[in-house]
């Protein structure tokens, strides 16, 4: 009986793999990837917060006396349209618009939530003269507060993510 021939075994090409260098790569995960998330949401709560009560107390003319943001001045629709624009950076950030390199989008989100945080600082500060004395501050102007640091806290994790 005859033996059977071997057959050297057929060589496969591995397919070669190269990336693409113009892909984009999400940087960081974890806690480090908050900050996109948090931008949005921190801006969301802040340009929503300029319609809550800034100040509240009771009225001599009937039972309760609410203030919103809105009506505390300019201060009050700088807060509303900072939060707006931070929106709309956002959005534009997601729909794949990027702002110039020389301009790092982390910096703007962390001057504008400074600037918010500065306009809530002085409307917590100085109750303006039309709101009668007994009011206090109400629970929407602590919202404020908390909403302009997270916007700068959000473009600190910006920053960190663009290293």
């Amino acid at each position: 009986m005859q033996t059977p021939e071997s057959f050297a075994p057929e060589e496969r090409e591995e397919p070669y793999f190269e990336p693409d260098e113009d892909a984009f790569v999400r940087p960081g995960t974890g806690i480090w990837a908050l900050g996109g998330r948090l931008t949005w949401v921190a801006a969301l709560v802040l340009a929503v917060s300029a319609f809550t009560d800034w100040y509240a107390g009771p009225d001599s003319t009937g039972p309760t006396l609410a203030v919103i943001g809105w009506h505390t001045g300019v201060l009050g629709k700088l807060v509303f349209f900072i939060g707006l624009l931070l929106l709309l950076l956002a959005g534009l950030r997601e729909a794949g618009f990027e702002l110039p390199p020389a301009i790092p989008e982390s910096l703007v989100v962390i001057a504008l939530g400074s600037l918010a945080t500065i306009f809530v600082l002085v409307r917590l500060i100085s109750i303006p003269d039309s709101i009668p004395p007994p009011a206090g501050r109400g629970i929407g102007i602590w919202i404020s507060l908390l909403a302009a640091l997270g916007v700068i806290v959000a473009g600190l994790l910006r920053a960190s993510e663009e290293l």
